[in-house]
């Protein structure tokens, strides 16, 4: 601990240094707030606005014989805040581009460009709704959405694999994989509540109420350091808006659900806003319900595939799911804004089984239930007009239970996973001048895993629980240049766990320049951690729905995943070419086999390694007025190593060599039509050296395979087409119908594949599961 006092100094100092090197001269430009509050006087009318959203900002006070609204005007367009006028005392500030950290902005006589809170090098990234900020982090606000190719509506989790380098590597959102990592090393925030349950069909339907959702940041590499817990990508979703606005509400539904969302306006100062959904599965079916059950239960208990013996069940399954959430926001004065959020996710399923053997009837019931709840509580305050500070703190609650009563005999497996995760943050943002702010900050983070066994017959039960504190220090430097083209952001997370007695340095880092207003360079590093992970003991566990269980590192055995991932990109954009091409290395240690989801001779076996991939990220996107289209190209090669094995290296599970995502766009006033299409090189598979069994063991004999992941499985393809439909009355009501089909070649594409020795005959037989069939949907929403 003596060593890492003069460390963090030594840090701190080197931001400072930068203070007298990005000096800037303010001239006749004053702070934005000053302004403000000299139109108050003059026009008698009151501003509503959060201090860190307008403290950065210094320019030129508009000229004292323009009229109210001609000053407004001109603050719009220099700094591209939005002011809705409510009434004729009260005006609400707000942005239109929210940003997470502060940079003070000064703005010339000269200068003729408005300057946006959080800078982006690309609007439109993919659709409407889709930026890319400077600091080469990806914002999704769904309310801006335009269309997605087979989406009804604004999905959050299925947009994500729009983009280059994300994707699902089994056609999920419950295994979203980020340049080949699993989906546990991605890191899925909600309102700073830790989510560990992201989706509802147990992974075909975001968790996410789509009408709610504000604003998503996805962070591919080049991670802020106040995130850590994740050696891949993350995804932090805000549902908290930037003004308290006005009353709204919508309806909606399609053909698996009903949501719906309100937001009430309390007084000028707070508001109240709650959204629910819940499918109707358990009591009607549809076309899209039937192809998602084939989908998603394909090769488990439910549909009697994983049994070694072909066997006449009869399965009656009741299934739903719902989420819902609540939110509070208070503004106290003009710098102080208190927050509070909740979330619920739940998924049910309840088997009733059936089997005739030996001339008796059978029955048995069996039931599997997912859920994760949570609460945060935030309070955002400003000190002056270069210090603002955030206290936060939450709670997330993961649970998965199954209990299987197997129809052959009389036995019961109960399993039980459940994760408790707490944490608490402090930060602190010090604009030291208009091209330098710091920002540092606390963290504590306190998580518990409690994972429960019990068989009745033969008797025997488990129970296993762990519990690991963490105590993280950050501090990042926002650097910007004054011609605005250079931003560096260099940051520093120090992590220690006190049980494993284990200290961590993780260093972070933003570069980008542009060479002018077409095209820039982008330059990201980030070392990062993790302490929690997914592993599958067994392919039967949790009804073999969902097998993964959530543990903890203990440093030895399981060991602590870390990651180091560099990348250098650039971008290239006009009026209507955009070109972006991203190179990265990235390498994660620290993984374990029963993490992998091995699914051949790796299966049982348990050693630790790392993998690392090499990969190339381009996206070509061309706009025509109202029509639009982009072409995406992935390409990325990514090896295990187990030192223990032979070979030590070979494919990761999760490899997609090559990846190729089109669209094209139609957006013309009521009406938008998508139509889009995937292809990609299939995944690895092991396939058996012989079609002999070996009987070594004559009680149970094996398959002989051939060396892991020896071979791939055939491409897939899948073209997909969404529409939608407006009705406007007036500037509250308005009714959207939209429609949707996934895969409308009806393409049946294999998305793994494994071996099983077939006990009635000793033969070897291959066991195939499929992508979603052609899917319609339908959806119908009424905002008012």
């Amino acid at each position: 601990m003596t060593r890492l006092i003069p460390r963090l100094l030594l840090f701190f100092f080197f931001f400072l240094a930068f203070q007298s090197i990005w000096a800037q001269e303010k001239s006749t430009a004053v702070p934005l707030k000053e302004i403000l509050v000299s139109l108050s006087k003059q026009h008698k009318v009151q501003f509503n606005f959060i201090e860190e959203e307008v403290a950065p900002l210094f320019l030129i006070p508009p000229a004292s014989e323009l009229k109210l609204p001609e000053k407004l005007s001109y603050l719009h367009n220099q700094t591209a805040l939005d002011f809705e006028i409510i009434n004729d005392r009260y005006i609400v500030v707000a942005s239109r581009k929210k940003q997470k950290s502060a940079t003070n902005i000064a703005l010339k006589p000269s200068d003729s460009i408005p300057i946006a809170l959080e800078e982006t090098i690309i609007e439109k990234y993919l659709t409407s709704g889709i930026s890319k900020t400077v600091e080469g982090s990806l914002i999704i606000r769904p309310k801006r959405f335009g269309i997605l190719p087979g989406l009804t509506e604004a999905d959050v989790l299925q947009t994500l694999q729009q983009v280059p380098g994300i994707y699902s590597a089994d056609e999920t959102i419950s295994n979203i994989n980020v340049r080949s990592g699993t989906h546990d090393q991605n890191l899925f925030l909600w309102n700073g509540i830790r989510m560990f349950q992201t989706g509802h069909f147990f992974g075909l339907i975001s968790a996410f109420n789509p009408s709610l959702s504000q604003k998503i940041s996805i962070s591919k590499n080049g991670t802020s350091a106040f995130y850590g817990e994740s050696v891949s990508s993350v995804i932090d979703i805000s549902s908290i808006p930037g003004t308290i606005g006005t009353t709204a509400s919508s309806l909606s539904s399609n053909l698996i659900s009903a949501q719906f969302n309100s937001k009430i306006r309390l007084s000028e100062n707070s508001s109240f806003q709650i959204s629910g959904r819940r499918s109707f599965t358990d009591w009607a079916t549809s076309p899209t319900y039937k192809n998602y059950y084939n989908r998603i239960f394909q090769n488990t208990i439910v549909t009697n595939l994983e049994s070694n013996e072909v066997s006449n069940y009869h399965t009656d399954e009741k299934f739903y799911f719902y989420d819902f959430t609540a939110q509070y926001q208070q503004k106290i004065g003009t710098a102080t804004q208190i927050t509070a959020a909740f979330i619920g996710i739940n998924n049910s399923l309840n088997l009733d089984q059936k089997i005739t053997f030996d001339g008796i009837l059978r029955s048995r019931n069996s039931d599997l239930e997912q859920q994760n709840f949570g609460g945060a509580l935030s309070l955002k305050t400003g000190w002056n007009e270069k210090n603002y500070s955030t206290i936060s703190g939450y709670l997330s609650y993961y649970n998965l239970n199954s209990r299987n009563e197997a129809v052959e005999n009389t036995q019961t497996l109960v399993q039980q996973n459940t994760v408790i995760d707490m944490g608490f943050r402090l930060e602190n943002k010090h604009i030291l001048n208009s091209n330098l702010a710091l920002n540092t900050g606390y963290q504590y983070n306190e998580i518990g895993v409690r994972n429960f066994e019990n068989i009745d017959n033969p008797g025997f039960s488990r129970i296993i629980k762990e519990v690991l504190r963490t105590h993280s220090l950050i501090a990042e430097a926002e650097i910007h240049s004054n011609d605005k083209r250079l931003f560096l952001k260099p940051g520093l997370r120090f992590n220690y766990i006190e049980e494993l007695e284990t200290y961590l340095f993780e260093p972070r880092l933003q570069f980008n320049y542009k060479f002018n207003e077409e095209l820039s360079i982008e330059v990201l590093g980030e070392q990062k951690s993790q302490t929690a992970s997914q592993v599958i003991d067994q392919q039967q566990d949790f009804l073999g729905i969902e097998k993964r269980r959530w543990i903890l590192s203990d440093d030895d055995q399981i060991p602590i995943q870390k990651s180091h991932q560099i990348s250098i990109g650039l971008t290239y954009k006009t009026g209507q070419w955009l070109v972006s091409l991203d190179n990265f290395y990235k390498k994660v240690t620290g993984i374990s086999t029963p993490s992998q989801a091995f699914q051949n001779q790796l299966e049982f076996i348990k050693i630790n390694g790392d993998y690392k991939v090499l990969g190339s990220e381009l996206l070509v996107q061309k706009n025509f007025n109202r029509f639009y289209s982009w072409v995406s190209y992935s390409l990325s090669n990514s090896d295990y190593k187990f030192d223990s094995l032979i070979p030590s290296e070979f494919a990761n599970n999760f490899q997609i060599i090559h990846s190729i995502n089109w669209a094209a766009i139609y957006d013309w006033q009521n009406i938008k039509v998508a139509l889009g299409a995937k292809w990609n090189s299939g995944r690895p598979e092991t396939t058996p050296a012989t079609n002999l069994l070996d009987f070594s063991n004559p009680a149970k004999p094996e398959i002989n395979y051939s060396f892991p992941n020896n071979k791939d499985l055939s491409d897939y393809f899948q073209v997909n087409f969404s529409a939608s439909y407006s009705w406007k009355w007036n500037s509250k009501n308005q009714l959207e119908l939209g429609i949707s089909v996934l895969n409308i070649l009806n393409k049946k594409n294999t998305i793994s594949r494994y071996y099983r020795v077939n006990g009635s005959n000793n033969t070897i037989e291959s066991v195939n599961t499929y992508s979603l069939e052609r899917t319609p949907n339908a959806s119908l929403k009424f905002n008012f």
